[in-house]
């Protein structure tokens, strides 16, 4: 997998340390965390500045130091993916599903298409151009994106359940890019199994490098994969592999990872 850019290690650190402290974090600690990743100083400043832009990251000073804040808008997005990233779990097929389905006018093919990227990303598949499909269980959340994007007037939902007549099994691969999406689970076990199979030393600093990049690898993930029934996956489904290396993951490098960024945040007091 490629690395992730800097802003998006930022969003990481913002979601893992920063809410817990209201929201804030101080340039200082920002750059001594990105240098612990290999980010220099030219670089975090710069990403800073594109999710100040993007309204992701808000400036404000506390205690005569210079920092950011998270903006609400992204401390909702972030609380909402909490569920998603460390608490996944999988439909059954007695939940049944939501569908939604949509018409958008041609003069507004922007919103078409943010709409469309936005059920993509609440993992949903693709029925038809305009008739799209996901598990019951996503239908709060999909309601509550959709109403803070100003998208839900664009949307009718409904719950649904499946009557044939073709296999739902093969409908789903067809709904879903399921190949795609097992690639990236399968790159996510390649490049982070090693690491949660590895004996660590003492180090904090190396659990926090290591922990940031894969959950920033990782947090893209559940979004992708919608938890569809064990029954309609293929066989083998790279996802169950990925997810546990993911849990390895965090359980032996969450603490001391904290730790780390404590550290850190001491140092400025």
């Amino acid at each position: 997998m490629p690395p992730a850019p800097p802003r998006s290690l930022i969003v990481t650190i913002y979601g893992l340390y920063a809410r817990e402290v209201g929201g804030w974090l101080s340039v200082s600690s920002l750059i001594q965390l990105l240098a612990e990743l290999g980010v220099e100083d030219p670089a975090v400043r710069s990403s800073i500045s594109r999710l100040k832009r993007r309204g992701i990251l808000v400036a404000r000073r506390h205690g005569g130091r210079a920092g950011y804040a998270l903006s609400a808008h992204a401390r909702s997005i972030l609380d909402e993916g909490d569920q998603r990233i460390f608490a996944a779990t999988r439909a059954s097929l007695a939940d049944g599903w939501v569908m939604a389905v949509f018409s958008v006018p041609e003069a507004q093919r922007q919103q078409r298409h943010r709409l469309r990227s936005r059920l993509t990303w609440l993992g949903f598949g693709a029925v038809s151009s305009g008739v799209w499909i996901a598990p019951k269980r996503l239908l709060a959340p999909t309601r509550e994106a959709l109403a803070r994007d100003e998208l839900l007037a664009y949307v009718d939902l409904f719950e649904s359940n499946y009557v044939g007549p073709e296999d739902l099994r093969e409908e789903v691969a067809r709904w879903w890019d399921l190949d795609a999406l097992g690639a990236l689970y399968a790159d996510f076990h390649r490049e982070f199994a090693p690491i949660a199979q590895r004996r660590r030393g003492t180090r904090t600093g190396d659990a926090f490098a290591d922990y940031v990049r894969a959950l920033t690898t990782w947090r893209r993930l559940p979004y992708l994969d919608p938890g569809l029934p064990e029954e309609l996956l293929p066989p083998d489904w790279a996802g169950t592999l990925a997810q546990a290396t993911f849990s390895t993951l965090h359980k032996r490098l969450a603490a001391p990872a904290h730790r780390f960024v404590d550290t850190v945040r001491e140092g400025e007091s």
